[in-house]
């Protein structure tokens, strides 16, 4: 088994590296990659970005949001959180076997006095909360799993960052499972840092040889990689267009009236869209309904398609800021 000395913390280029050696680092050997990333959302492959964050609170604290290429639900990573990612064959054996990948990293964990388990379908639990959850996306004969390890993470930013945001949103995407989390740092015997706990797992996966075996990326390769965070990772049609379809019903009270909004969303497209409420105008709202047809359901691309029309004609005492907020916030 081979590592690649990982020392980036950002998500974008976290994912894309991964993705990168899945699919392009021709090698007999298996892989493990350890690896942090700075305060971050890593949406699931299938889930409805929209549904699994709080849109404002992700605004106001500058939190990336990112979707991985594996299913599962919605986590959030901070500089506490450990991830590891095994590449390797996709056999048989491998296809959904959580429990195998997940053994060698409680066997570490064990080994510092954490009282790690095996639980459920892809957990990994301590005095029966989780520490780890993980999941696996396949590649020609070639297949990833990765997971989280808690470390000493903010626990009471998951709550925030993860609450769902708009109102009585129906999504056909996956919700997350909000488990009840803690860190392992409490539990270790003899307290180390979380370089210190890198460096622990490197010995464990490689043995004490492990600078020996570390696989050196060319200039080919990262720039490569820096391609794929760029024209992948770091875009909204990926982070947030890729999203199955939803229905988004928002209203607010503002000094001209009521105004709900009711969306139908597709790949982060506005389908179909209607507005209700006890504001005054002159105008049919039927013709803003029909120009956010279209319309990607992006702050910026909403408030550009509402400047274009005079709305003091549809809603009273109602600003374009008043309706973009009854939408997002």
């Amino acid at each position: 088994m081979l590592t690649i000395i990982n020392n980036s913390t950002n998500p974008y280029y976290n994912l894309a590296l991964e993705e990168y050696v899945l699919k392009h680092i021709k090698s007999d050997e298996d892989f493990i990659l350890l690896w942090q990333n700075k305060n971050a959302i890593i949406v699931g492959r299938n889930q409805n970005t929209f549904a699994e964050i709080n849109y404002q609170y992700v605004k106001e604290h500058n939190i990336d949001v990112v979707r991985r290429t594996s299913g599962g639900g919605a986590v959030y990573h901070d500089l506490g959180n450990l991830n590891f990612t095994f590449i390797t064959k996709n056999i048989q054996d491998n296809l959904n076997n959580y429990r195998k990948f997940t053994e060698p990293v409680i066997a570490a964990l064990n080994k510092l006095g954490v009282p790690a388990e095996f639980s459920g379908r892809n957990d990994i639990l301590v005095d029966g909360k989780k520490i780890s959850g993980n999941a696996q996306t396949f590649y020609k004969d070639r297949m990833l799993h990765h997971g989280t390890i808690l470390f000493n993470a903010n626990l009471e930013m998951v709550s925030k960052v993860l609450n769902v945001n708009i109102e009585k949103l129906q999504s056909k995407g996956i919700k997350s499972n909000r488990s009840r989390v803690t860190n392992i740092y409490p539990y270790i015997k003899t307290k180390i840092t979380i370089k210190e706990f890198i460096i622990h797992l490197l010995k464990h996966f490689l043995g004490n040889d492990y600078e020996n075996r570390i696989y050196k990326l060319t200039n080919e390769d990262l720039e490569n990689i820096e391609k794929l965070k760029n024209e992948k990772y770091m875009t909204w049609e990926w982070n947030f267009g890729e999203s199955p379809e939803m229905d988004i019903q928002k209203q607010k009270r503002f000094l001209g009236g009521q105004v709900q909004f009711n969306f139908n969303v597709n790949e982060g497209i506005i389908k179909d869209c209607k507005i209700y409420g006890d504001f005054f105008g002159k105008e049919n709202i039927s013709d803003i309904e029909k120009s956010l047809i279209g319309v990607p359901f992006r702050e910026n691309d909403l408030y550009e398609a509402l400047n274009k029309i005079k709305l003091d004609d549809y809603f009273f005492n109602i600003t374009i800021d008043d309706l973009i907020s009854c939408i997002f916030y």
